[in-house]
């Protein structure tokens, strides 16, 4: 591999891979995602709690690890994404993760409402999160990540 020079004979670094995430992925996580919170809709407010929980723990682990960290993203790579053509662009991590946090806010207030008796407010909490991981899911139009994209533009 030979070295590329600058114009002042200083070695440049082999450009690296990009940085990015295959896109697919976490339209897959958010297929998963909708299918939880569908059934945290549907069962008794006693294991809509637990399984918010559960929700809650993954949108956690996606928020601070990143996306491509989490066992959504394992199943993908695993078992969906060698049966698939390579991606066509790969997109930042950032814009994600975000999301990830966003459906943590909304899962946090579920818990809150669940574990005071306000049903309502958990299950309407449950029905933002899932409007936004159908989107993904159908349409891959991640709002967290648009949210993500003007929240920088506006503090840039």
């Amino acid at each position: 591999m030979s070295t590329t020079l600058n114009p002042t004979s200083t070695p440049v670094a082999p450009t690296a891979a990009p940085a990015g995430i295959d896109p697919r992925g976490p339209q897959f996580a958010a297929s998963l995602t909708a299918v939880v919170l569908v059934a945290v809709l549907l069962l008794p407010p006693t294991a809509a709690l637990a399984l918010t929980a559960v929700q809650a723990a993954l949108f956690a682990l996606g928020a601070a690890r990143g996306v491509q960290r989490t066992p959504h993203a394992w199943l993908f790579k695993t078992f969906v994404r060698p049966r698939l053509a390579a991606p066509t662009e790969l997109e930042a991590p950032e814009p994600p993760r975000f999301a990830q946090a966003v459906g943590l806010g909304f899962t946090v207030v579920a818990l809150i409402g669940y574990a005071a008796g306000a049903v309502v407010v958990a299950q309407t909490a449950i029905g933002f999160a899932l409007v936004a991981a159908l989107l993904n899911a159908v349409f891959r139009f991640c709002l967290g990540c648009e949210m993500y994209l003007l929240f920088r533009r506006a503090t840039s």
